[in-house]
């Protein structure tokens, strides 16, 4: 099946008796003993969370998926299921929840180094021996920058470490990071899958079921973060239009980008879709599109941005992306005193309103 008739059926499990044509929610917590689909306690499974799973791992091309209560607690799995006095590294300027998580939940139990995870040389002298996994999110939050996926997994391989990719801003509409030499993919699932700012989730998806994989799921079974039945159903139906609005979303950004790119009280932007873009060239060998996130600094300080945020009437200034709106936030205000992300730097998470509304609205603002 091509990719958009698998996000269509490949999740609708129809097991009632009427045969209804969309699978119904299950929200039993217990299931009789001896069931076909040896379904004991949802915590432990759910026909939603199951049919979910499936049509995870099969747009991410993985042998098994992992649905969690938000990407936050898919990503802190990981961390969980590595032995501690591991060594991990990852990107300077990744998501600041999960960089949170390594910092400050694993304090003492693992070890980690931060660096430009786009510099490859900067990756390959931060191994350690104990180096047991390669952590990478390509495109980056905030500033879209790029890791060579290919490059990283044979450093990986190298050390005997796993490679992980955050392909949360990519989605597997443009990139397939185990196609392309990863061990397991992460998905805030609350973002573009869902599509709609109102469903949080999380997911893994694995290239093999092996060992650390195995912990994984223990992980996933016994620490019981996991997604209620309606949230995988609500998830479930949302993923059948992930497609379409992906490529809305992707050629709205571009237009956007290159907007941005030409005014004047524009500094500097950050699009991989722009040839102007570092990692331009990476991006497009390993994605067939470049999604529909956006960063640009404004040209003064940290008051010229918050000036040109509150003048906005189609951007909201809200956290979080990948909705059907446009929602816009001066990122460095919300990451904290500690973040490397320049104080002018605005995120733009572009929507499906209509183009030409959304660069008359980011003109007037800009002045």
């Amino acid at each position: 099946m091509k990719f958009e008739t698998l996000t269509i059926h490949k999740g609708n499990h129809i097991t009632d008796k009427n045969a209804p044509v969309v699978q119904p929610i299950t929200l039993s917590t217990t299931f009789e003993h001896g069931n076909e689909g040896n379904m004991l306690y949802t915590r432990a499974g759910n026909p939603n969370r199951t049919a979910l799973e499936e049509v995870l791992a099969a747009m991410e091309k993985g042998a098994d998926a992992a649905a969690f209560s938000s990407g936050n607690a898919a990503g802190t799995a990981v961390y969980q299921a590595l032995e501690p006095g591991s060594h991990i590294i990852a990107p300077n300027d990744m998501y600041h929840g999960l960089h949170n998580s390594m910092v400050q939940l694993f304090a003492g139990v693992l070890e980690v180094t931060f660096v430009d995870m786009s510099n490859l040389e900067a990756v390959k002298n931060a191994v350690r021996p104990n180096t047991k996994l390669f952590w990478i999110e390509t495109p980056s939050n905030p500033l879209l920058k790029i890791t060579d996926i290919r490059a990283i997994a044979q450093l990986a391989k190298a050390q005997g470490a796993i490679l992980a990719c955050d392909n949360t801003f990519a989605t597997p509409v443009f990139q397939n990071p185990l196609d392309l030499g990863a061990d397991i993919v992460m998905h805030s699932s609350t973002k573009y899958f869902g599509g709609h700012s109102d469903i949080l989730g999380g997911a893994l998806i694995t290239k093999e079921k092996d060992s650390f994989w195995d912990k994984i799921r223990i992980v996933q079974r016994v620490g019981g973060a996991v997604p209620s039945p309606a949230d995988c159903y609500w998830l479930t139906r949302s993923i059948r239009t992930l497609a379409y609005r992906m490529k809305g979303h992707a050629e709205h950004a571009m237009i956007l980008a290159e907007f941005l790119l030409n005014h004047p009280h524009v500094e500097k932007v950050f699009y991989p879709g722009l040839k102007s873009h570092p990692g331009h060239a990476i991006a497009a060998s390993q994605m067939s599109g470049f999604g529909g996130v956006v960063s640009f600094t404004v040209k003064g300080g940290a008051e010229d941005a918050d000036l040109v945020v509150s003048k906005l009437n189609y951007f909201v200034n809200a956290t979080s992306l990948g909705g059907v709106e446009s929602l816009i936030e001066r990122r460095a205000a919300v990451e904290g005193p500690d973040t490397l992300t320049p104080p002018n730097l605005l995120r733009v998470s572009v929507g499906l309103e209509h183009t030409d509304d959304l660069l008359e609205d980011m003109d007037q603002a800009l002045g």
